[in-house]
């Protein structure tokens, strides 16, 4: 086995994560890999006899054993969906290090794991809630500073109507939307390295073409090079995470809906409504996995079975329905023998 045996945990992490950095994932997305590893990690220092800190602590110490105690801990106080996570972040963390020769082999297979819970669906609630939200943003607020209405719909009308993610958003370039009228699309760059194409509708194809068009006006046609990133700041600048969260923070609150964006789902509600929206249409889950950029059939097939869920409640819930039991005396009604 390689020397790096000698190595501690604590530099074996950082060496992880800077291989993982090679992946291009979002300082969040790195962080939580951090937090995971460093977790477990601090249980198991804290069970060592005597106790051992992350650099002190040497990787031939994380056997089965010690690493399934170490969960049993971790995972106590903690919901299922947060120890699935953990789990494949150490299951990441062990296959890199057999794959470098650190260790001989990986001992999460004898570690036990929940089940996690696929995430529910969180779009926009109301019915014409997106309807309403595009279009106050799209009027001019004389108490906004520097307004700039065709920039906030585009950003709006792409997460809405190709059920982009905020990475991909901020992934895009000028030369990401292509094709021949009546063939447009917008290429993703997706999550996971899986790229995809989502076509574009006209209504959509020209709101993001007044969008540049107002750009050219402000910043002059080199600001919209084929290269250049799509969405800019007020200054021409590449929008960043943060500020793309405020600005659709700031959308919502225009429009007054604020009360109707699930909580922990800002910029998301609006690709959870894309989706809903096309399961509620009849769009197939294979259809939805496709143009969401989905890793797995079951995380778009839940669109469907919550659509399918609320389109039985609201039968249901039809007065004309309830008056049946009276007429049937509260007995189950069917064929009778």
């Amino acid at each position: 086995m390689h020397d790096k045996q000698d190595e501690s945990v604590e530099a074996l992490i950082e060496e992880f994560l800077t291989a993982r950095a090679t992946r291009k994932p979002s300082p969040h997305t790195l962080e939580a890999y951090r937090r995971d590893l460093r977790g477990i990690a601090t249980l198991v220092g804290e069970d060592s006899t005597p106790p051992l800190p992350l650099d002190r602590l040497m990787i031939t110490a994380l056997s089965p054993r010690v690493m399934r105690a170490a969960f049993a801990r971790y995972a106590a106080p903690r919901a299922a969906a947060s120890v699935h996570r953990a789990w494949s972040t150490w299951n990441s963390f062990f296959t890199f290090l057999v794959a470098e020769e650190v260790v001989p082999g990986n001992p999460m297979p004898a570690v036990g794991r929940p089940r996690a819970p696929l995430p529910q669906p969180k779009p926009l609630r109301g019915e014409n809630t997106p309807e309403e939200l595009l279009a106050a943003v799209a009027r001019e607020d004389g108490r906004q500073r520097d307004a700039w209405p065709e920039r906030d719909v585009a950003v709006l009308a792409l997460a809405l109507c190709a059920g982009l993610r905020l990475s991909e958003l901020l992934a895009l370039r000028v030369a990401s939307l292509s094709g021949r009228d009546g063939e447009r699309r917008v290429d993703v760059a997706g999550k996971g390295g899986r790229p995809r194409v989502v076509p574009i509708e006209a209504d959509l194809d020209r709101v993001v073409a007044d969008y540049l068009d107002s750009r050219r006006r402000r910043f002059g046609v080199r600001s919209v090079r084929p290269d250049s990133p799509l969405l800019v700041d007020r200054r021409g600048e590449p929008l960043r995470r943060g500020g793309l969260q405020y600005l659709v923070e700031s959308c919502y609150r225009r429009a007054g809906v604020g009360d109707r964006v699930p909580r922990g789902a800002r910029l998301h509600a609006l690709r959870h409504t894309f989706a809903t929206r096309l399961a509620e249409d009849g769009a197939s889950a294979a259809e939805i996995m496709r143009l969401l950029g989905h890793a797995s059939l079951a995380s778009s097939q839940t669109y469907i079975e919550v659509t399918a869920g609320q389109q039985r409640a609201a039968v249901r819930s039809n007065r004309t329905n309830r008056a049946l039991a009276g007429l049937a005396g509260g007995r189950p009604v069917g064929p009778r023998g």
